[in-house]
């Protein structure tokens, strides 16, 4: 059995290829070469595979993403339909999603941004207590970060709502449900935390007829995909006092070019798609476990539905 292991990101390939080795005895791990030709490979391990993988690893039959998105492995050539996808479920991503989220919410609700600048003044000046029922809170994707990121909020007492399309039942959080609920879920919120997967029925769901259905002042956390968020759309509506401000990690240019407009809106913040990462012992360990399940026949959780792209 050989596994190639696949990325065209600057990891250290024997940090990961060495422990994944040990874990799996029973297949053989190779390190993809671009000037290299095939090894054969059974399985895949990716993290932003080479365009060309299974163009020229025409074998395999299983693909094991080093992250809990999968679109841009549907974008490549050669993905048969008989390939089977598994991604990884959390690997010490949904707590990092979930810290992200309560940064941006605290600071827009508990008006740090405010006091930064007061401080800049050198001025002492409490702004008003907050109220926290003024600040419902709606989640976008109710997947395993989606949840986490609800039910750490919830504990903070804020109003918290979560949307997918099948509806997800959580003590504390209200449950919308489909395309049907979603103008009702959006119309009671205040502050938009999107952590969908990117789907063909996704792409560009923060778009101006949807945040204009956001209670007045809304405040939009983006830390999904970047082809979420039509960006062109987001500036008119911060003009207009309909969204008070953003929090924004991933964009649908990667590094965000230095002349793209969101750089110099003091009503943005940007990071560099840091909200979470997938922690490195944690996803060999989960990875490892998945494979070798994989190779004795049994269950694997974290297989992608093909028709829903998740």
């Amino acid at each position: 059995m050989n596994i190639i292991f696949a990325s065209t990101m600057d990891l250290d390939g024997d940090a990961w290829i060495k422990p994944l080795q040990a874990a799996i005895p029973s297949a053989r791990i190779h390190g993809w070469s671009a000037n290299s030709a095939s090894v054969g490979a059974d399985i895949a391990i990716a993290w932003n595979p080479p365009k060309d993988l299974f163009q020229r690893e025409t074998g395999i039959r299983a693909v094991f993403n080093l992250g809990a998105g999968v679109d841009a492995l549907f974008r490549l050539p050669g993905l048969g339909d008989d390939v089977s996808v598994v991604r990884i479920e959390d690997a010490g991503m949904a707590v990092q999603m979930a810290e992200y989220a309560v940064y941006a919410l605290v600071r827009a609700s508990r008006q740090f941004d405010e006091y930064e600048r007061l401080q800049k003044l050198k001025r002492w000046d409490p702004q008003p207590d907050i109220q926290r029922a003024t600040w419902s809170v709606g989640v976008l994707g109710m997947g395993v970060m989606g949840t986490r990121v609800a039910q750490t909020i919830a504990s903070l007492d804020y109003p918290v709502a979560g949307w997918s399309r099948s509806g997800k039942e959580l003590p504390g959080v209200q449950k919308f449900a489909g395309p049907d609920e979603l103008p009702a879920f959006l119309a009671r919120t205040r502050v938009l935390i999107n952590t969908l997967p990117l789907t063909d029925e996704t792409r560009g769901i923060l778009r101006r007829e949807t945040l204009q259905q956001l209670l007045p002042g809304a405040y939009l956390i983006s830390m999904g995909r970047g082809a979420h968020l039509v960006e062109e759309d987001l500036q008119p509506l911060l003009d207009s006092g309909h969204l008070s401000g953003a929090t924004l990690d991933v964009f649908g240019e990667e590094p965000l070019p230095q002349q793209h407009p969101f750089w110099s809106d003091p009503r943005i913040t940007i990071t560099p798609h840091v909200a979470a990462a997938s922690l490195r012992e944690e996803t060999i360990e989960q990875v490892s476990d998945k494979i070798n399940r994989y190779l004795r026949g049994e269950p694997l959780t974290g297989v992608v539905e093909r028709d829903r792209g998740y």
